[in-house]
């Protein structure tokens, strides 16, 4: 199957186009770019552009790398790496939609949806099925955890846990209940995702020795439960905190 390459887009020397890619008028491939099969590039957008970093050497060789079957609309920009022979990582079957920027070093999972005019920082970590919503902005070395939704315009300073629901600024709301269920979660699992979001959130004491104690009584069983925990006792940024404890049960009991 043969990539599309439509009159005025440019593919430079050195880039990688997958079988079955469509790239529309106007869109930039730059070198060093790497696009798996079946991605679609609209008119404008960028891939693999140098890093918007003062001191970056644009001689260094660097790329993007782009998942298979994943669209990429309008005027994305996605930069390539700033370290040597590395790639800013973009995974499969993932949205990005008109006007969004991914910068240097990022990398997103798959089935990722980035809506119009999201900013990911350099060095963001989005975990697989995650949502951004349109306009928010992430800080750079931010990772935001599989699974969870970014409520559009949010600013995203610290790390997000993986199912939850987020907005405002670092504002937990509660867990992606919907997008759970959507993806085939158990009800045991959802309910032991209910009791370790409790666990951490409705106590007080520091979040990250609250989890990494539960993981180490083995309490908690299912994957959803455990990925919830470990990822809050990594990283080096703050964790995104809840709002008040009251309106979380309200909904919860909702």
């Amino acid at each position: 199957m043969k990539a599309s390459i439509h009159p005025t887009a440019i593919v430079e020397q050195g880039a990688q186009v997958g079988d079955g890619c469509v790239i529309h008028a106007g869109a930039i491939i730059r070198s060093g770019a790497i696009l798996g099969d079946r991605v679609t590039v609209h008119p404008y957008a960028v891939i693999g552009g140098d890093p918007q970093v003062l001191k970056f050497d644009p001689a260094v060789r660097t790329g993007a790398r782009i998942g298979a079957g994943t669209t990429i609309h309008e005027y994305v920009t996605i930069n390539r790496s700033t370290e040597a022979g590395a790639f800013t990582e973009v995974g499969a079957n993932c949205l990005f939609m008109a006007c969004s920027h991914v910068a240097h070093d990022s990398r997103v999972g798959d089935n990722v949806v980035v809506a119009n005019a999201v900013l990911l920082a350099g060095h963001v970590v989005v975990g697989d099925n995650a949502v951004l919503g349109g306009g928010a902005a992430f800080h750079q070395f931010s990772r935001i955890g599989e699974g969870s939704i970014v409520g559009g315009l949010s600013r995203i300073t610290q790390d997000i846990p993986p199912f939850t629901m987020v907005a405002e600024r670092n504002e937990v709301s509660g867990l992606n209940l919907v997008g759970l269920r959507r993806r085939g979660a158990t009800r045991d699992a959802v309910n032991e995702l209910k009791d370790a979001f409790r666990l951490v959130y409705f106590n007080a004491g520091n979040i990250r020795e609250i989890a990494a104690a539960a993981m180490a009584k083995g309490t908690f069983k299912s994957a959803e439960a455990r990925k919830f925990l470990q990822f809050i006792t990594e990283g080096k940024r703050g964790i995104a905190r809840a709002r008040r404890r009251g309106d979380l049960e309200d909904e919860d009991a909702g």
